[in-house]
């Protein structure tokens, strides 16, 4: 491919929100090493350079999502043997979250299997959400579908971000889900944005997309009316008796995505969106050192901590620790994370 990848044109927050599928399959396409370069160039004009941020993520409640999502265990159109849970205590998600803040976590994220709440389940996160934030961490839920009025009252309960992913290009969404819309993801964006909470919006790679569909994503996210604050890459956890895993219906079993092709998705991901934090997020548990070491060269800036992501295994907490001090990567604490965010 030759397409010329333009300078940068400022806009309102002198960023890019204009970038065209041409010019991002042109960055993909870039030499490994110049991609790599060219990201972490990118990374330490907005971000420093050994530093990245922990956040842990919780499901308050698990089971029951009437989505079909193919590749989510949590769907009740597949039988993968997650049973359908209540909605978590108050108290124990408030434990939950001291125990993530001992161990270095900055953020404490809550995810609950809707695809779309209820009042009451709103009102019980916002009670959720006011107790986390006592304790000083950042508080991130994701909760499916929200309401423009939903995303306010999270915003007046403290919530700092909302995670709705688009997960992939809006021409390969519906080969893996067909419940909802992409229109529907962008709604959901646009109401959180208008409530002036942080978004948190990335996707996953290894479905069987081509990187065509990689670019796209990407692309969507960079040229909304603002960048998400917070963009997560997932690789593919694989869960069986789902059709991602068991090429069920009309979804093809993909193949494990090439390393290098995953690290020059975060390379893309930082390039387009400076100031994100670029979150290595599902798949890590199968992720190898020196991959992940990969993905920091090429600016990601944030990590999910903890032994589990939901429903899906994720690296412990002490491996994590040797990890970053074997590549002298120090964790963000509260204070710097508070003053990166313009917080307190």
């Amino acid at each position: 491919m030759n397409a010329v990848i333009s300078e940068p044109i400022s806009h309102f927050d002198g960023l890019r929100h204009d970038w065209t599928l041409a010019e991002v399959e042109a960055l993909f396409e870039l030499p490994f090493m110049d991609l790599v370069y060219r990201a972490q160039t990118v990374h330490r004009q907005h971000h420093a350079p050994n530093r990245v941020q922990m956040s842990t993520l919780l499901s308050i409640k698990t089971g029951g999502c009437p989505e079909d999502c193919g590749y989510c265990p949590q769907s009740i159109h597949y039988d993968t043997g997650v049973a359908r849970d209540a909605m978590m205590p108050v108290e124990a998600v408030v434990a939950a979250a001291r125990t993530a803040q001992a161990a270095g976590a900055t953020r404490f994220c809550m995810g609950a299997a809707f695809r779309s709440p209820k009042k009451k389940d709103i009102e019980r996160v916002a009670q959720m959400i006011r107790e986390v934030k006592e304790l000083g961490l950042e508080a991130c839920a994701t909760l499916g579908m929200l309401t423009p009025e939903q995303a306010h009252e999270l915003k007046d309960a403290g919530l700092d971000y909302y995670n709705h992913n688009v997960d992939s290009s809006e021409e390969f969404y519906n080969k893996i889900i067909t419940t909802r819309t992409y229109q529907h993801r962008l709604d959901t964006l646009a109401a959180v944005r208008n409530a002036d909470l942080k978004v948190c919006s990335g996707g996953i790679v290894g479905m069987g997309e081509t990187r065509t569909d990689r670019a796209g994503m990407l692309v969507t996210l960079a040229n909304l009316p603002e960048h998400p604050q917070s963009v997560p890459i997932n690789q593919l956890v694989q869960v069986k008796g789902t059709p991602l895993a068991d090429a069920k219906g009309e979804v093809v079993a993909p193949a494990a995505v090439d390393g290098f092709e995953f690290v020059r998705t975060i390379a893309v991901a930082r390039i387009l969106m400076p100031l994100a934090q670029v979150r290595l997020s599902a798949g890590r548990e199968a992720m190898s050192d020196e991959l992940q070491a990969l993905a920091f060269m090429a600016g990601a800036s944030s990590i999910f901590y903890g032994e589990k992501l939901l429903t899906t295994g994720n690296p412990d907490v002490e491996r994590d620790r040797q990890l970053l001090a074997r590549l002298k990567i120090e964790p963000e604490t509260q204070t710097q994370t508070d003053a990166r965010s313009g917080c307190c």
